[in-house]
């Protein structure tokens, strides 16, 4: 598939990357864009001193307008924390500065240009979306070896052993553990000998590791996808108009997302109430769906019992609806934890538990929230590290993922396969 995205900023799609495509903003807000690069440019010579927040990172890197209109609250929609609570190193050495001379060269031809690279095009399942994937490697490991519906309670790192809800355990020689590393330091018994050492792991999860939940909304809506969204992709939402920071236009990843036409369905309700209320009757399609993901911090509440209904009003708002569409289907799932924040005292944080469960309870504590790096969080590397998490167990090998980030996404990692 073709990488078709979008900013939705003053009332209009912009392409992205935002910085590269300012040409169809308002003049005023162009004018602001071009003199903050200009200014970053003129400080990134002068400095002497390397960037230590996000927000110092943005400033730096592309200038005060393009952090004003788009990083700063396009990122705060996202993480649910402001920029100025992150570290930077997550971003390592490969995102550059935007060009200023492509930006004002389009500027002034008015012309909009994409910097996808070697990301322009995707692949994504047929059926069964991304989670496809993942049944299918399963099928690949041994049925006996597999067990599900059961929670770890807690586990005896001295004892080697974990113990579960429905009383059974588990002994082990090295454990790779994909719970919250959070999850796992609580639930953590050890010696009297290493209480103080517990005592100093506890306070590092409270005091550093920090993260968001994600609530994940659908809507699924009769009609012929509108020429507005078109082969629209990925959508992103920097201003308030909208509780939603990214939407996707998941139909058009695969026709089998949505029922077949000749499917029949009755009507919740229009994208707009006020339209009028349903007839009741089921009638066929065709159909075309959305999904939007909404961020929730202690810094950036969330009303539970509104969200569906503001996510629907965002989407009248920004367009992708209009309030006539008929809603079919309606879908809201909130993950506690969806993103680990690459907060300021992640990384000392991380340095004072990932060593010591493993030197101490040969422990391997990887995954998304397992080692807590967003940089290397997605499914692939979450895949990848306990791939190298296993060849640590049994062959003493470095863990490239875990402990080279830039290293491995800076390239495309094609030595091993799955087979």
């Amino acid at each position: 598939m073709q990488r078709v995205s979008y900013v939705r900023s003053f009332n209009t799609w912009v392409p992205y990357p935002y910085q590269n495509n300012i040409s169809v903003l308002p003049v005023a807000q162009q004018i602001a864009c071009i003199e903050g690069m200009i200014d970053a440019q003129e400080e990134r010579i002068r400095a002497k001193d390397t960037p230590q927040t996000f927000d110092q990172w943005i400033i730096r890197m592309m200038g005060k307008g393009l952090a004003d209109l788009f990083m700063r609250p396009y990122n705060f929609k996202v993480w649910a924390y402001p920029t100025t609570a992150m570290q930077c190193k997550w971003l390592g050495e490969r995102v550059a500065a935007p060009s200023l001379k492509l930006v004002v060269s389009n500027t002034l031809q008015r012309k909009t240009a994409g910097n996808w690279g070697p990301n322009a095009t995707f692949k994504f399942p047929a059926y069964g979306g991304t989670g496809g994937i993942w049944k299918a490697v399963a099928k690949t490991l041994p049925k006996e070896k597999l067990q599900f519906n059961k929670k770890v309670v807690s586990v005896d790192g001295p004892g080697h052993k974990v113990h579960l809800d429905d009383g059974g355990s588990i002994e082990y020689k090295h454990l790779i553990s994909t719970m919250a590393v959070d999850y796992l330091v609580e639930n953590l018994k050890v010696d009297n000998g290493d209480a103080a050492l517990h005592k100093k792991m506890l306070a590092a999860t409270k005091e550093g590791l920090l993260f968001s939940s994600t609530h994940v909304i659908g809507i699924g809506i009769r009609g012929e996808l509108p020429p507005r969204i078109g082969d629209k992709c990925w959508l992103y939402f920097p201003e308030d108009d909208c509780p939603f920071y990214r939407a996707t236009v998941f139909s058009n990843y695969s026709p089998n997302n949505c029922p077949q036409a000749d499917v029949k369905l009755k009507t919740i309700q229009y994208a707009d109430p006020s339209t009028g209320k349903p007839s009741g009757e089921a009638e066929g399609g065709p159909y075309w769906s959305l999904m939007m993901e909404v961020s929730e911090s202690d810094a950036k509440p969330v009303n539970a019992a509104t969200l569906l209904a503001d996510t629907i009003k965002g989407c009248v708002a920004t367009e992708l609806c209009k309030g006539t569409d008929q809603i079919v289907s309606l879908y809201h799932r909130k993950f506690v934890q969806g993103y680990p924040t690459p907060s300021l005292g992640r990384d000392a944080a991380l340095a004072d538990l990932l060593p010591p469960l493993q030197e101490k309870w040969d422990i391997l504590s990887r995954g998304r929230f397992g080692s807590w790096k967003y940089e290397v969080g997605n499914q692939d590397h979450s895949f990848e590290l306990g791939v190298e998490a296993v060849d640590r167990a049994l062959y003493g090998s470095p863990e490239i993922t875990l402990d080279s980030p830039d290293y491995v996404n800076g390239r495309r990692n094609t030595e091993r396969r799955l087979k």
